[in-house]
């Protein structure tokens, strides 16, 4: 399918690598115009370089989320260049995992500055222009980690449960003005996260063996499959969907006891 995206303009954080960067392409392929975010300049640059080909206008700006007004900049930039933004995919993320008395103050901010509160400032950038015109979407891309818990990854799941929280209390408080605030989780996706997280076992191969065990179908998620998800969801294809979640992981998390 294509010009399922006509007419978005598309804010994108964390969007230079990973399902960030599957969530841009499939933007781009999809006719939206995109404002790409990241912190990380490098990257960023050469994720430009790679949707270069594809036929839309790609504004990207380095700016940390944590910061409102490097946010609010790149939002006001935008709306010179492409357009008012009418839709935000708050991608950007960071895994913190301890034992929870283990854990430090540092890690716990770390986690809730950039995992909530950098969307909310994300969220607070867009939203203005989106209740002047009385349409726009939202789409935080939350974790299977927000409804449930594995042992020492505290405390992202606690910063997930609460981003979840704000899609609905967003959701809800915004739906009269024509705007939708929804979530997607995914469980396990196939990106450099899952690859270092199964490389700071002892055995990766063995640690690898065991999460593709978990999973109903014996694999996880693509990159490109959560993308496409998530086009669905900043589309016009699903109108009345709000304040809610999909939930994208295989099966995961349905299952009671895995094998």
């Amino acid at each position: 399918m294509a010009d399922r995206l006509n007419g978005k303009r598309i804010m994108i954080t964390g969007a230079a690598q990973g399902i960030g960067f599957a969530i841009a392409e499939a933007c781009a392929r999809e006719g939206a115009d995109l404002l790409l975010i990241d912190r990380d300049s490098v990257l960023l640059n050469e994720a430009v370089s790679r949707l270069s080909q594809a036929d839309a206008r790609i504004l990207h700006h380095a700016a940390d989320i944590t910061h409102r007004e490097a946010i609010h900049e790149a939002v006001t930039e935008a709306g010179k260049e492409i357009g008012t933004i009418n839709a935000l995919i708050n991608n950007a993320g960071v895994n913190v995992f301890a034992e929870p008395l283990a854990s430090t103050d540092e890690e716990w901010d770390r986690c809730f500055d950039i995992n909530l509160k950098g969307a909310w400032n994300c969220c607070r950038a867009v939203l203005p222009a989106m209740i002047e015109n009385r349409h726009g979407v939202i789409l935080n891309i939350a974790s299977t980690h927000a409804f449930t818990i594995i042992e020492h990854t505290f405390p992202y799941p606690l910063a997930k449960h609460a981003l979840l929280g704000m899609t609905k209390s967003l959701g809800l408080e915004y739906a009269s003005r024509g705007i939708r605030v929804n979530a997607l989780a995914p469980g396990y996706v196939a990106t450099q996260k899952v690859l270092d997280y199964w490389d700071g076992f002892a055995d990766p191969e063995a640690a690898k063996a065991e999460t593709l065990k978990l999973h109903p179908g014996g694999r996880i998620a693509t990159p490109d499959e959560i993308a496409m998800a998530a086009v669905f969801m900043i589309s016009d294809e699903c109108p009345f969907m709000n304040a809610t979640t999909l939930t994208v992981d295989g099966g995961l998390s349905v299952q009671q006891h895995p094998v």
